[in-house]
């Protein structure tokens, strides 16, 4: 299984993935934290992104993925990162920390972590 961070899913759905990203996303079940939807229907609320979260595609997307809750385990393994980002960003990283899947995302902070196993 592969998490993807919130940039990832819409690389996907835009098609917007490099070889080596479309390889690993083909390779693998794919999942998110549930603060993915979360920052999804918030870059579209403030017009950073145009998508319909409602369409059927996007819902035929997201029930293939496995979504995992936010967990007290979850939320405390994002305080221990090497890392400092935005609390969404944090709680990613944790999810694939907690579940030991590694992370597809082309965050810099994120891939300077040395607790984070990363794709690519």
């Amino acid at each position: 299984m592969l998490n993807l961070d919130t940039h990832m899913v819409v690389a996907l759905l835009e098609g917007d993935l490099t070889e080596e990203e479309r390889t690993a996303v083909l390779s693998h079940r794919l999942s998110i934290s549930s603060i993915v939807n979360w920052e999804l229907a918030r870059l579209v609320q403030l017009g950073r992104l145009e998508m319909d979260l409602a369409l059927d595609r996007f819902k035929d997307f997201h029930r293939s993925l496995v979504v995992f809750p936010i967990t007290l385990e979850i939320a405390v393994q994002s305080t221990r990162l090497d890392f400092q980002s935005d609390p969404a960003d944090e709680l990613i990283a944790a999810t694939s920390i907690v579940h030991q899947l590694p992370l597809l995302t082309r965050d810099r902070r994120i891939r300077k972590s040395r607790l984070i196993r990363l794709v690519g």
